[in-house]
């Protein structure tokens, strides 16, 4: 296992240590049961509270301090509550992923656990005392959370390992074009605004996006666009890309490399488009690993699934209700292996 080393920082002055320490909740009370198995509050509200911290530099940057408590996705749910749910949906899936390691021939090592515990004791010594009760940490906690971290990523491993990586190539084949597109939604007048086509004005488009596939026929897609001041673009198809527009997809496998297709008209856009490869290798191959990569990621979803729905957990709202993102945290990454977290009040 390779962990990074955190030390988090407190910034003098700015909360007292009583504030920080969320006094008043066990750490050892139980927050969640996985069927008989208690959580611990200390573990989620380390979970949380270490989520946070990461988060905070990018959020508060953009969304301001008051960004835990506002309904930033309009869903009814503030971006703390958010955060707590995914934290507790991330612990079932670590106690279950626990449960089911013996059928993946999955287990820690004494050098694993040796590992793990002098990461957290290293944790430990590196933190300020507040700053590592405002996260929640002691060596217990940060050891037991490491310890299902390095399962989840060992079990991930495993469990993906089964996966069909078996493409064929014409299922990983991928095409690459080029293309004109021309809006017939909008255009903008003399004066710079953008206005709607008239009627007369779209009869008038239409012939000279005509006029253009002729001349792009004749000589190159390139030099046309160029003569008529329109953009060429490139991209990417498989023979079911749904990001294509269907008409364009049709007109496209219909094509013989370097062919240019007559226009394609569309209920917003003009169209006129260049098979330029039938298979592009460089394409085709990261249409083959992303094959690969969402087969996996269906397997490891599938299973997890399978064996939570084996399993109880129930979440102690009253207990959970106590985390809360009191406070914010500064992270600066001094090197590779090591960033610092620095704690800092909100009004």
């Amino acid at each position: 296992m390779r962990a990074k080393r955190w030390s988090a920082l407190l910034l003098s002055g700015v909360m007292t240590a009583s504030m920080l320490t969320g006094c008043g909740w066990n750490k050892n009370e139980t927050v969640a049961t996985f069927d008989e198995t208690e959580v611990p509050l200390g573990v989620a509200n380390f979970a949380a509270r270490f989520l946070q911290a990461t988060y905070d530099d990018f959020y508060v940057a953009y969304f301001g301090e008051d960004v835990w408590s506002s309904d930033l996705y309009n869903n009814g749910t503030t971006m703390q509550d958010n955060i707590k749910d995914s934290v507790m949906q991330s612990l079932f899936d670590m106690y279950t992923l626990e449960a089911h390691m013996a059928e993946y021939d999955v287990e820690l090592t004494e050098d694993d656990k040796a590992e793990i515990a002098d990461t957290a004791a290293a944790f430990i010594a590196d933190n300020s005392k507040d700053a590592l009760d405002a996260l929640g940490a002691d060596e217990e906690i940060v050891e037991r959370y490491l310890t299902l971290a390095t399962i989840q990523s060992r079990m991930h491993t495993a469990i993906i390992a089964d996966a069909n990586t078996n493409v064929t190539d014409e299922e990983a084949n991928t095409s690459s074009y080029s293309y004109v597109k021309v809006s017939k939604q909008s255009h903008k007048d003399e004066d710079g605004n953008t206005v709607e086509y008239t009627d007369t004005e779209l009869t008038l488009l239409g012939k000279t996006v005509g006029m253009f596939d002729t001349d792009a026929k004749a000589g190159t897609l390139e030099d046309a666009a160029e003569q008529y001041d329109y953009t060429v673009s490139s991209g990417t198809f498989t023979a079911d890309d749904s990001n294509l527009d269907e008409t364009v997809l049709t007109a496209l496998q219909g094509l013989d490399e370097g062919e240019v297709s007559d226009v394609i008209d569309t209920d917003t856009d003009y169209y006129v488009v260049r098979l330029d490869e039938k298979t592009d290798a460089d394409a085709t191959e990261t249409t083959r690993q992303n094959i690969i990569s969402q087969r996996q990621s269906d397997l490891y979803d599938e299973t997890l699934k399978g064996w939570e729905d084996e399993h109880d957990w129930t979440v102690k709202d009253s207990v959970w209700a106590k985390v809360t993102f009191d406070n914010l945290f500064t992270t600066t990454v001094e090197d590779t292996e090591t960033e610092t977290v620095t704690e800092s009040a909100t009004e």
